[in-house]
């Protein structure tokens, strides 16, 4: 066979496939291409046209007329010169001309670096290169798509704006980082697309959503959406400046954290915007006095059941309250009112739905191949491949992503526990050891670590927080000290053990007094957050209130108690919404809280409640400045398991006035209770649960008492007291009598 024969054989099998949608490098075929005679030859496909001819960007005359090489659409023409300002295409069929620009005349957006760094999976910021964004390309209004898609044979962008036809725009590759790309003219914000694969095998694909996508339409549809390129002007300047110490282990931190979807409903059950909410939301977490919001995840999901913990959409505020606008909109408006918000956030696993990123190329591209490392039982989930540089960078720049385009002041790291061990859940045989044939997934703490260090560097203030529930040494440690990075942990230990003294009927907590106790032995290790989340309140645990033994007046009071010892615990707090106001019912995500208990006087009471023991946190450095510090906690009587009473300091710096903390968790009232304490002088009542307004008996000290010159508890002086039922009380020594010791 002759070489010119062999070149036309090639080139018809290239054109074959271009027509088919099958070409992996199109941009090889298409576009403009120089000979080596100085001519340039154009090729441009379009299944719908019958002829075409390039005209020039200016006033649309003819350069020249466009001869076809395949009747399906494809077509070619030569010219000597012409094309320096670029050209546009006018095709035509027996219904219809239209004008287009040529995807295919335009280079690439890529620089080496950049390839460089997504190919070691070093690019922090790889979300301002990757997915969808409009710009100006060669004068060019449009949308520049790129995708991580090492193993597909070919990639197109699909969608509404070519009737979601993979033929009509596979992209540019580039083998070495395994990406491919492309800008198309004119489209811009809205946009609806996704990207069709062709795996290796010739397999066509489910059509994916973008995984670097900062948009999404509302489920249940599952496309990407281009994303409005417009940054707000934010003012949150002021903010930025407070957040370094609001976000400190000396500050006073109180989190309300919010399912958006349930807080509230609009009418017949319909979900409220994100401006709506934040109309409601903040007035309403200002006057309770919490100093952050925590949001369930708002990363896009398909399934409402799952809360926002299954996510597809990792890098897309949910749709069902609205615009990534809106998002901007409402977190600048709550740091303008002065409060901080953290996101949830899930890097642990993600679902299998068939848009998303399982087998995202055909292979096993984000998770692992071998179940026993990725996959969930529990969730029916698969787990990311931490080892793999791309998926770590992927996820570490999710991490940058939501700190840096919207301003947030923390993630809370769904589901710790389940990244660090690799026998997470599983039985002998289910799971595979380490290189050093132990549990632990190196690669996960790799990762955790390179996250932490990531948002501590370039996100001053910033705070991250895990959702760890097990004795892994040094969460909350610098990584530079052999931890994990974390800025704080969740003290689940806490918050099992409490509970669980709590609902027993209050003549049995005599004989489970160390669950109160126990947790004041490791109180120092990590830097802790106690939380009453959501998970305690749903599946068959029933809500905070429905677990309080004993009759209605005991209930309530059992729970002033339980959030009175709680806020004046070691720790920051966190308070899943509805129980600042007893919700009866367990919560539900299909249904808003149950607001009309409010006008219930009891109810009402828990409200204050919060709304006070918030302000005394604030109020007094002692009850949070050393939180994180042995030395801000003194035991005065921790072993009354016999009344079930409790009595202990909180101390601040050296001109802090301390704080006394009496607990009774029996419905007795007690007379002359002697409390040993270390200053003489008058101790003011500043709270007292079992108070009036509260819903209380209003058994207390008549606002203040005097030491007592006798020893106690190991004490020169004390106090004589009347403990309420079921009841915290809170003393501040008057600095103008009392001593420092």
């Amino acid at each position: 066979m002759s070489s010119s024969v062999k070149r036309r054989s090639v080139a018809n099998d290239a054109f074959e496939l271009i027509v088919n949608g099958r070409h992996g490098d199109p941009f090889s075929i298409l576009g403009p291409h120089r000979e080596g005679n100085g001519e340039i030859v154009v090729r441009v496909f379009h299944p719908d046209a019958a002829r075409a001819e390039l005209i020039t960007r200016t006033d649309g005359s003819v350069i020249a007329a466009m001869e076809p090489i395949d009747s399906r659409g494809l077509f070619s023409a030569t010219v000597a010169s012409g094309l320096d300002e670029g050209y546009r295409v006018r095709f035509a069929n027996d219904k219809a001309t239209w004008e287009a620009e040529d995807p295919y005349r335009f280079p690439s957006f890529f620089g080496e670096l950049d390839l460089y760094l997504l190919a070691e999976g070093r690019h922090r910021r790889a979300y301002e290169k990757l997915g969808a964004h409009v710009c100006d390309h060669l004068g060019v209004r449009g949308t520049h798509f790129a995708v991580w898609a090492p193993n597909a044979a070919r990639v197109s962008v699909i969608g509404e704006f070519n009737y979601w036809d993979g033929r009509r725009h596979p992209m540019r590759r580039h083998p070495g980082a395994g990406i491919h790309e492309i800008f198309l003219p004119d489209i811009v914000e809205g946009a609806l697309y996704k990207y069709e694969l062709i795996d290796a095998r010739g397999n066509l694909l489910p059509a994916k959503a973008d995984p670097y996508g900062q948009a999404h339409e509302a489920p249940p549809h599952t496309a990407s959406r281009v994303a409005n390129p417009n940054r707000l002007n934010w003012n949150d300047a002021e903010w930025f400046d407070w957040r370094r110490g609001r976000n400190a282990r000396t500050a006073p931190i109180s989190i309300y954290e919010v399912h958006l979807g349930s807080w509230r409903r609009g009418p017949d059950n319909t979900f409220l915007s994100y401006d709506r909410i934040a109309d409601e939301l903040i007035p309403y977490v200002r006057d309770l006095g919490f100093t952050h919001v925590e949001l369930l995840p708002i990363s896009e999901y398909p399934f409402g059941g799952s809360w926002g913990y299954q996510p597809i959409g990792l890098f897309a505020p949910t749709a069902r309250f609205g615009s990534p606008g809106d998002f901007e909109k409402f977190v600048n408006r709550f740091h303008e009112a002065g409060i901080g918000v953290i996101l949830d956030w899930v890097p642990a696993h993600f679902p299998s739905d068939a848009h998303g990123l399982v087998r995202f190329d055909g292979t096993a591209l984000y998770e692992h191949e071998d179940p026993r490392k990725g996959f969930h039982k529990d969730w029916n989930t698969l787990i990311y491949n931490y080892g793999r540089r791309e998926v770590a960078n992927f996820l570490e720049s999710n991490a940058a992503f939501w700190l840096d385009r919207y301003h947030v002041d923390g993630l809370r790291v769904d589901a710790v526990a389940s990244m660090l061990y690799l026998d997470y859940s599983r039985n002998p045989g289910e799971w595979v050891p380490n290189v050093h044939n132990g549990r632990e997934n190196l690669e996960a703490v790799s990762f955790l670590q390179e996250m932490n260090k990531g948002v501590r560097d370039s996100f001053p203030g910033a705070m991250t927080i895990a959702e760890e529930s097990t004795a892994w040494p040094r969460v909350s440690r610098p990584v530079e000290d052999g931890g994990l990075g974390f800025s704080y942990k969740w003290n689940m230990g806490w918050m099992h053990d409490t509970l669980q003294y709590i609902s027993l009927d209050p003549i049995h907590r005599q004989y489970h007094h160390n669950e109160l106790t126990f947790g004041l032995i490791y109180a120092w290790d990590e830097n802790f957050i106690l939380p009453i989340s959501h998970d305690e309140v749903v599946h068959g645990k029933k809500s905070l209130l429905g677990r309080m033994p004993g009759d209605r007046w005991q209930r309530f009071a059992n729970l002033r108690a339980y959030l009175s010892f709680m806020w004046t615990h070691p720790g920051k707090k966190l308070l899943f919404m509805g129980c600042e106001f007893a919700q009866e019912r367990e919560w539900s995500h299909d249904r808003s809280l149950d607001w009309h208990l409010v006008a219930d006087e009891a109810h009402r009471g828990i409200q204050s409640l919060v709304r006070d023991l918030n302000t005394l946190y604030r109020e007094y450095p002692s009850l949070h400045a050393r939180d994180c510090e042995s030395s801000g906690f003194q035991w005065i009587d921790g072993g009354n398991a016999r009344d079930s009473v409790l009595a202990f300091l909180r101390l601040g710096y050296e001109h802090d006035r301390p704080a006394l903390v009496v607990c009774n968790f029996t419905p007795v009232v007690r007379h002359d209770y002697m409390i040993g304490v270390p200053h003489a002088g008058r101790w003011f009542e500043r709270f007292n649960s079992d108070a009036a307004q509260y819903g209380g008996s209003d058994v207390g000290n008549g606002g203040a008492l005097h030491t007592e010159r006798q020893s106690h508890h190991g004490h020169p002086q004390a106090l004589r007291l009347t403990l309420p039922p079921l009841g915290v009380l809170v003393f501040i020594l008057d600095q103008a009598e009392g001593q420092h010791a």
